[in-house]
């Protein structure tokens, strides 16, 4: 039933959306020299791979060591690519994934293999559904750029800390209702609805300061002691008494 929706809602949706995609791939080609869509490898289901396709937002390059990871403001995005990221229009040529049958319309993310191979437990209940334009988890994470953009390693955190809370996430939402799919994409299409974004602050565990209350003193030979420091005080007060008494008799002898 579900594969059933996902032709028909791809299909539906490429009809609708041509003329909007097709602006969008305009205003890629006109703002920075290369293709109009871009392409990448990502896992799929069964650990089967295959080539994920969005509309271009980063200036071509050759290809790079660490560069899967990207963090907001990153220099390599352009001025459309910045506009159609924020309002997730990039995202727009997966119907044709959809329709393939490699993606679904609701699904775990697809990841690259070089990050996916780093969690292969969890990865391998992932990868028995396919991947999907959006998910629950994908929501929660909806700021994920911001996020990496305030750390100072981007991929260290994202793999240390973001992967291991969104893999939790897709594991405990695997097999979803059509009715949860639903509220999944209308969420996705109207944020406002869905639950506020994880921000960095959710990662990030600020110190606590703890109030330590101090004991009474107890008064002794008119110094006040405290637990703990009733030695150092006790000792101190016989050599001031002294020097307090021998203080007049010195003044006399002047």
């Amino acid at each position: 039933m579900k594969r059933f929706m996902d032709i028909l809602g791809s299909m539906a949706g490429l009809l609708i959306v041509w003329p909007v995609a097709l602006l969008v791939a305009l205003a890629v080609k006109i703002s920075s020299p290369g293709p109009a869509l871009f392409h990448q490898e990502r896992m799929g289901r069964h650990g089967s791979k295959f080539h994920i396709v969005k509309f271009r937002t980063m200036a071509v390059q050759k290809s790079c060591s660490g560069c899967q990871v990207t963090a907001g403001g990153d220099s390599r995005i352009t001025s459309v690519g910045a506009f159609l990221r924020r309002h997730k229009l990039d995202e727009l040529p997966q119907l044709i994934n959809v329709l393939r049958g490699e993606m679904s319309f609701v699904g775990p993310r697809p990841e690259v293999p070089e990050f996916a191979e780093l969690f292969p437990m969890e990865y391998a209940q992932i990868l028995k559904v396919r991947p999907g334009i959006t998910h629950p988890a994908t929501l929660n994470f909806r700021r994920e750029e911001e996020i990496l953009a305030e750390v100072g390693d981007p991929r260290k955190f994202y793999i240390d800390k973001v992967m291991p809370e969104k893999l939790a996430a897709y594991e405990a939402d695997l097999e979803q209702s059509l009715a949860q799919d639903i509220k999944t994409i209308v969420e996705t299409i109207l944020p406002g609805l869905g639950e506020e974004p994880l921000t960095v602050g959710h990662f990030i565990v600020q110190p606590t300061l703890t109030t330590v209350t101090m004991p009474e003193p107890v008064i002794v030979a008119n110094v006040p002691v405290y637990a703990g420091i009733a030695a150092d005080h006790y000792a101190a007060a016989p050599k001031i008494r002294k020097e307090e008494e021998f203080a007049p008799a010195a003044a006399v002898g002047v």
